[in-house]
């Protein structure tokens, strides 16, 4: 499908401008993870209604490291509600390393869900205390792949590479213990954790588990309703206040989007009621972030507008109508158009298969126009113009000034009168809208 070029072209676009990012170390506590290509880049993004687009390395295997955190954390919710997991875990910024050794003062708990401490307590909610490592793990494993949407396995490998250097972990599970907050042996709990961390991924499946958090729990691609709304906004909330440890407060300022990063390279990333992003490439910074993937991050925030503190509104459906009269073929839009809404507009013009000789935008309730969301209008204008098609636009508030195809020309200014005969004939026609 056309959509899918145009997009996945933008999506590289921004990956090569972000690898020039120089610095970075691929993680070596790991012996397993210390093998990985530092090379590998990859980028992808997973809309609402499950339009998944990629560039990159997308299809390369890693394993999902720390970015388990939230997912975990969201199976634990679902299976025991709230109240019961603030028993175990609290949802505070810790403002510390993801393997610190520290609890919170007076309760003893760790302090979230998305340090190491934390969610080795967390993991132990699932199936129960009582529950044996294996059938947890095979539990959580079967949980990812549902939100995946394909089958996820464990890289054995890995797993056993970092539990033979689990001394970090097993330290926070003794603490754990002697404070109470888990009952099972410390190596019966750190590696349940660590099988949990090996799970295999591409970044892929990592935008398509974001998006089933963006989108309040459903799956965008299977439509499979896994987590209730509730449990997604809870998830995303600590993602946004602890999900970069120690970096958080820096990332929401500048980046604002909830986030989870892993040491194997990967990050994932939310935007609630829009999109999942992912990326992945090795190379770590001090924090343990990729490099690359955080560049990445900030360029599409920039770009696409994905702050979550911006005020640019999003959220209306984008398409009015599709119709058909004269020889015509006229897509009407409305609202704001942000990277969402362009994409939406896309998408539909390519399931539309113009086949008339004319085609016409009519942007006469359209409140504004973002960076990306004109660049991604102009370039499937063009497209469709390089097509055979004659391309026209009716803009009477102008919102989209100076509409250059990226090549010098312009799409043909339709009059108001034209316009509104077009319309009236579409008013009167047989023509089915599609939208």
């Amino acid at each position: 499908m056309r959509v899918h070029s145009l997009i996945s072209d933008y999506l590289h676009e921004i990956m090569t401008d972000s690898s020039s990012s120089e610095g970075g170390t691929v993680a070596d506590y790991i012996p397993e993870l210390k093998k990985m290509d530092p090379n590998l880049l990859g980028i992808a993004l997973c809309t609402l209604n499950g339009h998944l687009y990629s560039t990159g390395d997308d299809t390369a295997p890693f394993t999902i490291q720390s970015m388990s955190k939230p997912f975990v954390y969201a199976a634990a919710l679902k299976e025991h509600g709230l109240d019961k997991v603030l028993d175990v875990v609290d949802v505070e910024p810790s403002g510390e390393a993801f393997n610190e050794l520290s609890l919170d003062d007076e309760t003893g708990r760790p302090l979230n869900p998305m340090i190491n401490a934390g969610a080795i307590a967390v993991n132990q909610l699932i199936l129960g205390e009582e529950a044996a490592v294996e059938d947890r793990i095979a539990h959580i494993r079967d949980f990812f792949s549902r939100l995946a949407g394909r089958e996820l396995e464990i890289n054995q490998r890995v797993a056993d590479s970092e539990i033979e250097h689990a001394d970090r972990n097993l330290s926070l599970a003794h603490m754990l213990r002697s404070y109470e907050v888990i009952q099972d042996s410390a190596h019966d709990a750190v590696r349940g954790y660590i099988e949990q961390c090996s799970i295999e991924v591409t970044v892929r499946d990592l935008a398509v588990m974001a998006a089933t958090l963006a989108g309040g729990g459903t799956q965008p691609v299977t439509g499979e309703r896994i987590l209730s709304p509730a449990v997604a906004r809870q998830v995303q909330a600590v993602m946004a206040s602890a999900g970069m440890y120690d970096a958080a407060g820096r990332w929401m300022t500048t980046v604002g989007i909830p986030a989870k990063s892993g040491v194997s390279g990967g990050m994932l990333g939310t935007m609630p009621g829009q999109l999942g992003l992912a990326t992945f490439s090795p190379p770590l910074d001090k924090k343990g972030n990729s490099v690359a993937g955080a560049r990445i991050f900030q360029n599409l925030s920039q770009d696409m507008g994905l702050h979550l503190m911006s005020t640019e509104p999003y959220g209306i459906q984008t398409v009015r109508s599709i119709r058909t009269a004269r020889n015509y073929t006229v897509v009407r839009l409305q609202g704001y158009i942000n990277f969402a809404a362009a994409e939406r507009f896309v998408s539909r013009i390519g399931e539309a298969k113009i086949k008339t000789k004319s085609f016409v935008l009519e942007l006469a309730r359209v409140s504004g126009v973002n960076g990306v969301g004109r660049r991604m209008m102009l370039e499937e204008l063009r497209r469709i113009r390089n097509s055979g098609v004659e391309v026209w636009i009716f803009d009477p508030e102008n919102v989209l000034p100076d509409p250059d195809l990226g090549d010098g020309t312009y799409p043909r200014k339709q009059s108001r009168r034209a316009a509104f005969a077009l319309l009236d004939d579409l008013r009167r026609s047989a023509s089915t809208p599609t939208e």
